[in-house]
Order: C-alpha cells, then sequence, then structure tokens
C-alpha cells in the first residue's frame, strides 16, 4: 500500500474516532446534566447566577426578576413551596431583568450582598419592604437602607462593594440573555429550558410538575 494511501486512511479513521468520541461524550453529558448539555445553555446559567437548591438536582428552575417587581415578589414563596413540596429535586436560578426604572440599584445592593453571605436574606428583605420603596408612582430607592440592617448586613460595606464595575457586566450578560430568551416582563420563567408560555400560578407548577415527572420517571 502506498505510503500517502496509508496515510490518508490513517487521518480519516482518526477524525472518525473524534467524531464518534464527540458523540458519546456529548450524549453521556446530557444524560447527566439534561437541557444543560445543550448549546447555548448558558442562556440559563451563568457563572454569576445565584443558585438555590441541591447539586444533584435534575430540573432547573430559571426566573428572570426585577428586585422592583410586584409579581416577582408575589411568585417568590410559590416557588419556595414548590421547591419544599420536592426536596431535593429543584434547583432555582436567579437571572435579573430590571425592567423597572432604577431597578439596578437593587440588583447592585444584591450583588453586594453575596460578599457577606446575605444573597437570600436580602432578597427576602427586599421583597418583603417593597411595597415601601418601590412605587410605581413615586419610587423611593432611598428607603429600602431602613431595612436592611434586618438582614444583617454590614451597610457601610453594602455602599462600597455595590459600586463594584463587574456588577455592571453582570447586569448587561442578564439583560443581553433574557433579549435572546425573549423576556419581555418578569418573572420570567423557565424549567429545563422549557419557558412558561402561559402566566400563572397553575401554569408555573404544571410546568414543573412536567420536567419533574421527565427527570425522576416512576
Amino acid at each position: 500500500m502506498k505510503k500517502p494511501l496509508l496515510l490518508g486512511i490513517s487521518a480519516a479513521l482518526l477524525i472518525l474516532l473524534f467524531v464518534v468520541g464527540s458523540f458519546v461524550y456529548k450524549n453521556k453529558q446530557i444524560e447527566k446534566l439534561g437541557f444543560l448539555a445543550q448549546d447555548e445553555a448558558e442562556l440559563f446559567v451563568r457563572s454569576h447566577s445565584a443558585i438555590l437548591g441541591s447539586d444533584t438536582a435534575k430540573v432547573y428552575l430559571v426566573e428572570f426578576m426585577d428586585p422592583a417587581c410586584e409579581t416577582c415578589a408575589a411568585f417568590s414563596p410559590f416557588v419556595k413551596k414548590l421547591m419544599a413540596a420536592n426536596p431535593g429535586k429543584i434547583k432555582l436560578v436567579l437571572r435579573y431583568a430590571p425592567f423597572h426604572q432604577g431597578a439596578d440599584y437593587f440588583v447592585r445592593i444584591l450583588e453586594a450582598s453575596k460578599k457577606q453571605g446575605k444573597y437570600w436574606q436580602t432578597l427576602a428583605t427586599m421583597f418583603q419592604s417593597q411595597p415601601y420603596w418601590a412605587s410605581h408612582h413615586q419610587p423611593r430607592p432611598e428607603l429600602i437602607w431602613r431595612f436592611l440592617e434586618g438582614a444583617g448586613l454590614d451597610l457601610d460595606k453594602i455602599r462600597k462593594d455595590m459600586e463594584d464595575p463587574a456588577i455592571t457586566r453582570i447586569i448587561e450578560q442578564d439583560l443581553a440573555d433574557a433579549k435572546r430568551l425573549n423576556v419581555t416582563k418578569t418573572p420570567g420563567f423557565f424549567a429545563n429550558g422549557k419557558p412558561l408560555v402561559t402566566f400563572g400560578y397553575r401554569e408555573l407548577q404544571l410546568l414543573v410538575e412536567q420536567e419533574l415527572k421527565a427527570a425522576y420517571p416512576e
């Protein structure tokens, strides 16, 4: 057999092995990670995203939210109830879509609270106190500081850390992802990459239950 032909066959075999290996690896990843192994999964989960739930959970509930959004605050306990009813099976991923005027201010506070390990406590405090500072007709963001101390925060450190330029990049990235996913209102929900098309409590529950059944067949 001539050397050029032998080299050609060897190269073809290597390419074939690479293609087969990549296919097998990708299938294993899809089996292991579900929708997160799909193309463009980073649109749903970024390295900076706040995540709540078990590391082994197979259902990712991604929520694009606005801290100044009344409906986001209203849905928060409902989402927690869904998670409690399915322990270890649902992972909540929060993304930002600060559509309300001035809502970036509250996102900055939330991101700064991460450095103190108080993210979820800060978010709960924001939602609980929201009626006092988030009026759509006359918002008064400065009033949030009256309530933040109750979350156990070092307020001087928050004021400093919220100016970190990295937070601007986080907001820009989340807004870009929201746009690509056609999120125009908050909260915007996705369960394992599938959008909540018809909005409502019951509809969200059905979407999550559908993904739970697929991920945890009896």
